[in-house]
């Protein structure tokens, strides 16, 4: 799934393997390994959020898909200045929802450090290196109008 455009940049044939990935999970119903707790989303997501924050993640954006989509309540989409620290965002919060939840969730992406998709059932987060981030721009897809105006250049 190419764009057409000469001089593919190297990370991008990660990224779209990995969008390719986390697609064929959610058609199958693959994107949570081991066994759910009763948590919430909500609480999900309120610690999710605390582990992103002490870990330095940066523009964490929140986007509510309650009616909107099957895939989850909420998305997550932030940025680590690296490719060392995007992974080193996932892999801690991977590691304190399995100690403080008892959840496995499903991990893409984490080799290449690009961008790391966490999904545990009811909350997927999105952690970019910046440029993948601008380049893919998926909150667009799901916050139009505030994406929009959050982007719009002078």
């Amino acid at each position: 799934m190419h764009r057409g455009k000469a001089g593919v940049q190297p990370w991008e044939d990660n990224v779209l393997s990995l969008i390719a990935d986390a697609a064929n999970a959610a058609d199958t119903g693959a994107l949570m390994s081991g066994a759910k707790t009763n948590v919430t989303s909500e609480k999900l997501l309120e610690r999710i959020l605390a582990s992103l924050d002490d870990d330095k993640a940066e523009d964490i954006v929140q986007i509510d898909l309650r009616g909107k989509s099957s895939i989850g309540d909420f998305m997550i989409v932030c940025s680590g200045r690296s490719s060392r620290q995007v992974a080193a965002i996932a892999e801690k919060l991977v590691q304190r929802l399995k100690e403080e939840f008892g959840i496995s969730v499903r991990l893409e992406g984490q080799e290449a450090g690009d961008w790391v998709l966490i999904d545990t059932g009811d909350v997927v987060v999105h952690v970019f290196r910046p440029e993948v981030r601008e380049f893919y721009q998926l909150e667009k897809m799901w916050l139009p109008n505030q994406a929009a105006v959050g982007q719009a250049k002078g």
